[in-house]
C-alpha cells in the first residue's frame, strides 16, 4: 500500500509524574509533528512549555474520541504527522488511543509506538510480587455487583494481578478482594515517580486497615498475588464434600443447565463415574 500523501501517527508516553522521565525520542517527535493530540489540552500544554514546545493541540480523550478519532483520521489521510499523547504513561493502556491505533490499521495509515513509562510495569518491579507472570486488568468496575463478578472470574488466575484504582473506591476494591479472593499478599502503589512516592506492601486485610486510617490521595497502582492453585483445589474439594452429589446436581440445574448436561458436570467435578450421579438424579 502507498503511504506516501499519508501522515503518520506516532503513539507518544509522557511522564506518569517526574517531568524529566520522559525520553528525547519523544521530546523530538513533539516539535516535529504538525498536531498533538492530548487527553487534557491544558495538561498537556504545561508539560510543552516545561520543554519549551510549541505546537497547535487538539482534545481526544474518552467523551469524544468516537467522534474526534475521524476528524483525526481525516487529517492523517491529508497528509498530516499527529502526536498522540495521554496525561500520563503510554496511550492506549486504559484509555482510548488503543481506538486510535485501531483506526489507523484499519485504514493503513503507518504508525510509530515510542516507548516510555507505564506506571502498571513500575509499579509491578517495586511491589516484590511475582514479576515472571502477570496479568494487567486495569480498573475494575465502579459498580458493586459488576466488580465483584469480575474478581470471580479471575479468582483462579496464577499470575500477579495489576489494577488501577481512584483514591475514593480503594478501601472497598479491597474489601472486595478480601471477600472473593481471600487475604492475599497485595501492595499499593501511590504516586509513582513524584515527590510523595509510596508502596505500601501487606496483606488485603493490612491495606484495608492502613488505608481506613490514612485516606490516600493521587494515582494508584494495586497489585495483589496471584491464585495458589493447590490451595484452590483443595477448598473445591472440601466444598464439594459439603454438599451431596443430589444438592450439586440441583444447583447446575439452578444455575441454568438441563439435567443431562448437569449430570455430566458433577460426574467432571467430583471426577466419579456418570451412572453414580445418575443414580442420584431419578426423581428430579
Amino acid at each position: 500500500m502507498n503511504f506516501m500523501n499519508k501522515g503518520k501517527l506516532y503513539v507518544c508516553p509522557t511522564p506518569i509524574g517526574n517531568l524529566e522521565d520522559i525520553t528525547i525520542r519523544v521530546l523530538n517527535t513533539l516539535k516535529n509533528v504538525d498536531l498533538i493530540a492530548a487527553e487534557d489540552t491544558r495538561h498537556t500544554l504545561k508539560l510543552l512549555n516545561y520543554f519549551g514546545i510549541q505546537k497547535p493541540l487538539t482534545s481526544y480523550h474518552e467523551h469524544n474520541f468516537r467522534t474526534k478519532g475521524m476528524i483525526l483520521i481525516n487529517k492523517l489521510l491529508e497528509g498530516q504527522n499527529i502526536a498522540l499523547v495521554s496525561d500520563a504513561g503510554m496511550p492506549g493502556i486504559s484509555d482510548p488511543g488503543s481506538d486510535m491505533v485501531r483506526l489507523c490499521i484499519e485504514r493503513e495509515i503507518p504508525l510509530e509506538i515510542l516507548p516510555g513509562a507505564t506506571a502498571g510495569i513500575l509499579a509491578l518491579v517495586g511491589s516484590g510480587l511475582d514479576t515472571t507472570r502477570f496479568a494487567f486488568e486495569g480498573f475494575l468496575d465502579k459498580d458493586t455487583k459488576e466488580r465483584r463478578e469480575r474478581l470471580r472470574a479471575i479468582k483462579k488466575e496464577d499470575r500477579t494481578l495489576i489494577f488501577y484504582e481512584a483514591p475514593h473506591r480503594i478501601v472497598r476494591t479491597l474489601e472486595d478482594m478480601v471477600l472473593i479472593l481471600g487475604n492475599r499478599r497485595a501492595v499499593i502503589a501511590r504516586e509513582l515517580t513524584k515527590v510523595y512516592e509510596e508502596f505500601v506492601r501487606d496483606n488485603l486485610i493490612g491495606l484495608i486497615e492502613h488505608f481506613e486510617l490514612n485516606p490516600p490521595k493521587g494515582e494508584i497502582v494495586l497489585l495483589c498475588e496471584g491464585a495458589d492453585l493447590e490451595e484452590l483445589a483443595a477448598d473445591e474439594k472440601n466444598e464439594l464434600e459439603r454438599i451431596t452429589i443430589r444438592e450439586h446436581i440441583l444447583l447446575f440445574m439452578k444455575n441454568g443447565l438441563d439435567k443431562k448436561s448437569a449430570i455430566r458436570e458433577v460426574a467432571k467435578r467430583r471426577n466419579i463415574p456418570k451412572r453414580d450421579v445418575y443414580k442420584e438424579s431419578i426423581g428430579l
